[in-house]
């Protein structure tokens, strides 16, 4: 059997823990090979480049191409926020009009599209990384106490499910954690309440992030 290998272009490094400690593990488990790597967000002329967060397409664009251009590549997918994710990028400025899922997948075509090679396919997380700590409540309450873990139940259940919890300025799953823990640690306190919570469980609530992972299933 060919050799699989998978790349996960990610936004930062809550989003890289998450990958080693969780996704790939699994997706080895599948058979495949996997790396990551940060995007590369600002390239100077001397000195190391900057890695992590996203504020144009254009970056983004331009590592995807990089990384494809590695001919064993069998598949490049990617894990960024879709919560303000940059306005310029495909897909984004013609959303539809419809649920948060189906506008997601609007602007995860819209990439693809641009992109034009069948190796590549994006993924955005639905709104953000932080959604999927949301999903983690009894887990992060654990961590950081039950009263945190009770505003986070009544945000999922008032949204609809932890993908659902608004991408609004204010009300986006990672101004509400700032807002009710001032002490949370994205890097830290967020990938270990969802490592504890697990990646099945994960799935069962996030139909999106399960929609991604089952592409690497089949």
């Amino acid at each position: 059997m060919a050799l699989r290998r998978l790349h996960i272009l990610l936004e930062g490094h809550a989003e890289d823990t998450v990958v080693r400690n969780l996704i790939s593990p699994y997706l080895e488990s599948l058979g495949w090979s996997v790396s990551s790597s940060l995007v590369t967000t600002k390239r100077p002329a001397s000195g190391p480049a900057h890695k992590g967060g996203i504020t144009s397409w254009r970056q983004v664009e331009k590592d995807i191409r990089l990384l494809l251009g590695n001919s064993s590549l069998t598949m490049l997918t990617t894990m960024f926020d879709y919560y303000a994710f940059p306005a310029d990028a495909p897909g984004m400025d013609d959303r539809p009009t419809a649920s948060a899922h189906r506008r997601v997948e609007h602007v995860e075509r819209a990439l693809a599209e641009r992109i034009g090679d069948s190796r590549f396919r994006p993924h955005l997380v639905l709104h953000e990384l932080e959604s999927w700590v949301f999903a983690a409540a009894d887990e992060l309450g654990q961590l950081l106490g039950e009263a945190l873990s009770l505003k986070l139940r009544r945000d999922v259940e008032a949204a609809g499910g932890p993908e659902l919890v608004n991408d609004g300025f204010a009300t986006a799953p990672s101004k509400r954690l700032a807002k009710y823990c001032p002490g949370y640690s994205k890097p830290s306190d967020g990938p270990l309440a969802i490592q504890d919570l697990g990646l099945e469980k994960l799935r069962e609530q996030c139909p999106h992030l399960d929609a991604w992972l089952r592409t690497f299933e089949t």
